[in-house]
């Protein structure tokens, strides 16, 4: 675990389902909760950058819809509204601890053209430097290929590449990856470490995600494959209690660790 223990620059990926209660409204607890322990690591040294789903789901909330909408326009509507909630309890809770965030929201096309791939990295050294914890998110009100096929897991990944972050930290409604699916399985055990993802790991990853979140293990696995494949390690973990995350930090054994690629 000593990669973990020295790791400066970190990548925070935090789900839908980490974030809301099933109303669709804020767990502002968790994320409270969420928002201190990254605090303190600023403290310690540690650059943390922050990529957050939930904008739908909280758009949902507010707006007392009682699902998330099926067709693209009404999902980005939504979308504005929930980005605009989330941004404002992140600003608030982290200023609580002398904190400054700041947002950027991402589509595919910005990390595919050389250009505005270049931008946003400018970007992120610059925010880093002035000491700004950056919060991500997809694009959704406008990028309807994201809303229809994207997910943030992935999008957590290409961040950590793009900055040439240490680690990347996904926080899931699930303590990792299991040896079979453990809501049906008894005898399905955590797997502490994965040094290669195989075709029989994403076999043993089951099938999509919440009603309110968009991914399962199965993108996870694939951010993991893409942080790796750039030498960042990668650890699932459950986001229940953030506090946890002290734990991984100090190098004890949490969630599921996929070592570099």
């Amino acid at each position: 675990m000593t990669d973990i223990k020295n790791a400066k620059r970190i990548v925070f990926k935090v789900g839908t389902s980490t974030l809301t209660y099933n109303t669709g409204k804020i767990n502002i607890r968790r994320m409270a909760k969420l928002a201190s322990v990254l605090s303190d690591l600023e403290n310690q040294g540690k650059e943390v950058v922050l990529v957050s789903s939930g904008a739908i789901a909280v758009g949902v909330g507010k707006l007392g819809l009682k699902e998330k909408p099926a067709d693209t326009p009404s999902r980005q509507a939504v979308a504005c509204v929930g980005q605009c909630e989330l941004m404002f309890m992140y600003d608030k809770l982290f200023s609580e601890y002398s904190h400054t965030v700041g947002q950027l929201l991402i589509t595919k096309s910005d990390v595919d053209s050389d250009d505005r791939r270049q931008n946003l990295i400018n970007s992120f050294d610059r925010m880093l430097n002035y000491g700004v914890i950056p919060i991500i998110n997809e694009n959704d009100s406008v990028a309807v290929e994201e809303i229809v096929y994207g997910d943030n897991d992935s999008l957590s990944a290409i961040v950590a590449k793009l900055i040439g972050a240490d680690l990347l930290v996904i926080l899931s409604d699930i303590d990792g990856l299991f040896s079979a699916n453990p809501m049906t399985d008894d005898d399905a055990v955590l797997i502490p470490v994965v040094k290669e993802i195989t075709d029989e790991t994403f076999a043993i990853a089951g099938g999509a995600g919440t009603k309110r979140g968009t991914g399962g293990m199965v993108t996870k696995l694939h951010a993991a494959q893409i942080a790796g494949n750039a030498g960042i390690e990668t650890v699932i973990m459950n986001g229940s209690d953030p506090t946890d995350i002290y734990k991984l930090i100090d190098g004890h054994q949490i969630g599921t660790r996929f070592t570099k690629g």
